[in-house]
């Protein structure tokens, strides 16, 4: 074999490896950045249970969801040709958390969405339920915070100097009433194990006196009719309105769906409010691609204060109506305020 023959053999080696590199680069490296797209838009039958209520009626009331993934270089082009997809860097989704943090937040929303999503419905469907205030969930503790080396995201604060209070603006408010710098014990469930913190307070951007820590209420819900939601691998606390239609229909026994394929999205809070979230408008895709033929969106007045806020300058409602008007034409959007607006349109409805 000659001299030019073996170079033309490494040239054509060399060339096949940086190729494989290159290839692996695009499709495995992580960039700093995330892609959402269009998810699924899921029949909640398969997620919710409720004792001695199966849901054996026609149609079905759908969750949607946003994929969200991290980008690679291939998936980052590929997200910049397509039109449902989008490009967000980690600290807008993630809030410079890690993905463990993250997710765990995520779990923690989905749990709070369901407890008061099922409140909801039992509340409105005349059923026996009980609400058990556990305390307040730790969403992340600030840098400046002196309990940041002890209390941790996803820790349940349950008392403060051995004060328990029934809500989040309790401690807030005995917090707030303490000066900077003088010491506070906090009691907190740390997995599910008891444990106590003293530290000095701190003062906050908001020029009020606290511990440092971003916070939401714990809440446990109990009913006499026992009832189950499995969310999966959804997170987040999108969900509620959704899971509180599926959990009230199968209460009552009556099809408030009309034998259609109905979806939506929207948080809900302790008194039946429904409130906006993001991605809206690939869920929209979602749920046309799943056959809906109503979709329900978070409704809020649009003002140029708002707007200057809002994902794309639009409300929840107007960017699903628009994203409906030109993907998917067939499908009615209806705005919604409350629990009792969806079910006021459905018991109303005629096709």
């Amino acid at each position: 074999m000659s001299k030019k023959q073996d170079q033309r053999i490494l040239r054509r080696i060399f060339g096949v490896i940086v190729a494989i590199l290159f290839i692996g680069w695009a499709l495995f490296w992580p960039l700093n950045s995330y892609i959402e797209s269009p998810g699924s838009a899921d029949d909640l039958k398969a997620y919710v249970k409720v004792q001695g209520h199966p849901d054996k009626q026609k149609g079905s009331f759908m969750i949607t969801s946003v994929y969200l993934q991290q980008a690679r270089p291939a998936t980052w082009v590929w997200a910049k040709f397509n039109p449902h997809a989008t490009i967000e860097s980690a600290a807008e989704v993630t809030g410079g958390q890690s993905n463990k943090t993250y997710n765990k937040v995520q779990d923690f929303y989905m749990q709070s969405a369901i407890n008061e999503a099922i409140a909801v419905a039992y509340k409105a469907a005349h059923q026996e339920y009980t609400k058990k205030y556990l305390g307040i969930y730790v969403l992340s503790v600030q840098k400046n915070s002196k309990f940041r080396h002890q209390i941790k995201v996803g820790d349940t604060i349950t008392a403060v100097n051995g004060h328990h209070f029934n809500n989040a603006s309790g401690y807030q408010q005995y917090i707030a009433h303490q000066k900077v710098g003088s010491q506070l014990t906090v009691t907190y469930l740390h997995n599910g194990k008891v444990a106590q913190a003293k530290q000095r307070l701190v003062k906050l951007a908001t020029g009020k006196t606290g511990i440092g820590i971003i916070l939401t209420d714990n809440v446990k819900v109990d009913t006499k009719i026992k009832a189950s939601i499995t969310p999966g691998q959804i997170g987040g606390p999108s969900g509620g309105l959704m899971f509180a239609l599926q959990v009230y229909n199968q209460l009552i026994q009556t099809n408030l769906r009309h034998g259609l394929k109905i979806a939506g999205t929207g948080t809900i809070n302790a008194k039946g409010q429904v409130g906006e979230i993001g991605g809206i408008d690939k869920k929209v895709i979602a749920a046309h691609k799943a056959g809906a033929k109503i979709f329900f969106a978070p409704y809020v007045k649009p003002t140029k204060e708002l707007l200057k806020y809002e994902e794309g300058h639009q409300t929840n409602y107007q960017m699903a109506k628009a994203t409906a008007k030109k993907y998917a034409p067939g499908m009615k959007v209806v705005p919604v305020q409350t629990f009792n607006d969806a079910v006021k349109y459905l018991k109303n409805y005629h096709e």
